[in-house]
């Protein structure tokens, strides 16, 4: 029989103010778990790589890049009344080499505890399996976001299917006003609105997707292409503003100043959707084929947009049964012939919004962080199972 006890949950992630799309991802998550009856509200401990000012939900932070703060924390959780705990994994956030020091926590933490994978490589290099391997291991239950990574998870990892659930990624859920509504609103009225967000980086091809719009503007006068987004803090640390300048340079260069806008800065969710409600088609000619899962694709989703992309796994997922539009990896004419396919077919564009929506609204944040409840709570019982056998 299972409890109906109230159990303590906490979350191991980036957190805001750090601005990255993990750290997003988990505020959306558990602010929407706060909702939920059987649980308290979720505590989080926070990976910094600098100073942030948290909000009292972050109960302690693990310093990044030093090692020790790893097993200290993990020795605070086994102290604490924390009964189960969610890892958000992405190699990048974990201090060494292919972000190694999480072994270090895990191997000192006392407690089950649940991993969700933001990253899953098919081809990864000898440390980055070796990491997955024994997160893979220890983990009670680990989570995917995208069917297509769990026979990688299986074949490459040695991770039993038994142990893997699949669990999408949210949307957060808002009432909006109408496309047209908002094009009034913002400036857009008459024209066709293209758009790309999130943190900006050369990996998300889009001198590409510039080029593509240089070719259909000739064609459709009143495209304009949207770029939404700061650059990513780590490339901006590194190599400062160059990809922007180069992409400004290019839209110069290309003469098509009055159909490409920049707007730089991090968005907020509420500015997200607005931007993404007032858009005709959703763009991502992202260069990397193996990303498996993409939280600005999931937006486009839930508030139904058609979606032009290239073939990285994650869209070739969400784009089947006529969902939207694959174009050629680094291939401008190909993301411009399926943009004006879609322009130029307002029926199939419909069509497309239709099923797109109908997969999207049952993505939105509550139905997701119901699917989270469930597998805490089943986990819990079984290790409090497991604990009665032993003798």
């Amino acid at each position: 029989m299972v409890s109906n006890r109230i159990r303590n949950i906490a979350f191991l992630s980036t957190y805001p103010p750090r601005e990255c799309g993990l750290a997003t991802f988990t505020q959306d998550l558990v602010r929407e778990l706060d909702k939920i009856s059987l649980l308290n509200k979720p505590a989080v401990i926070a990976v910094s790589n600098d100073r942030y000012n948290y909000s009292k939900r972050v109960i302690m932070e693990i310093s990044q890049f030093d090692r020790e703060s790893y097993t200290n924390a993990a020795r605070a959780v086994n102290d604490s009344d924390i009964e189960l705990l969610v890892i958000e994994h992405e190699y990048g956030i974990f201090g060494g080499e292919a972000g190694e020091y999480i072994i270090d926590f895990i191997n000192s933490l006392k407690i089950p505890f649940i991993t969700t994978l933001h990253t899953v490589l098919p081809s990864p290099s000898e440390k980055q399996k070796e990491v997955l391997e024994i997160i893979g291991k220890k983990s009670a239950k680990i989570v995917t976001m995208a069917k297509n990574t769990v026979p990688i998870l299986e074949s490459v990892y040695d991770i039993p299917s038994s142990k893997i659930e699949v669990i999408p990624h949210g949307v957060p859920y808002r009432i909006v006003e109408s496309r047209e509504k908002l094009k009034e609103k913002h400036g857009f009225s008459g024209r066709t609105v293209i758009s790309t967000f999130g943190l900006i980086s050369p990996g998300k091809g889009l001198e590409y997707g510039i080029e593509a719009i240089a070719k259909v503007a000739e064609k459709h006068k009143d495209v304009i292409y949207l770029i939404l987004g700061q650059t990513h803090p780590v490339v901006k640390k590194e190599h400062g503003e160059s990809y922007r300048e180069k992409l400004i340079e290019l839209v110069e260069r290309l003469g098509i100043k009055e159909h490409v806008m920049f707007v730089d800065k991090y968005l907020t969710k509420d500015e997200i959707i607005t931007y993404l409600q007032m858009s005709d088609i959703y763009m991502t000619p992202y260069l990397g084929k193996d990303q498996a899962v993409s939280g600005t694709l999931a937006y486009a989703v839930g508030y139904g947009r058609v979606i032009v992309s290239t073939p990285y796994s994650y869209a070739k997922e969400m784009l089947a049964d006529g969902k939207g539009l694959l174009a050629e990896f680094r291939d401008a004419g190909s993301l411009a012939e399926k943009i004006m396919y879609v322009l130029d077919n307002p029926k199939a564009k419909k069509e497309m919004e239709k099923r797109t929506l109908s997969v999207g609204m049952t993505m939105m944040w509550g139905n997701i962080a119901n699917q989270y409840t469930k597998l805490f709570i089943d986990t819990l019982e079984k290790s409090k199972f497991q604990s009665s056998m032993v003798v």
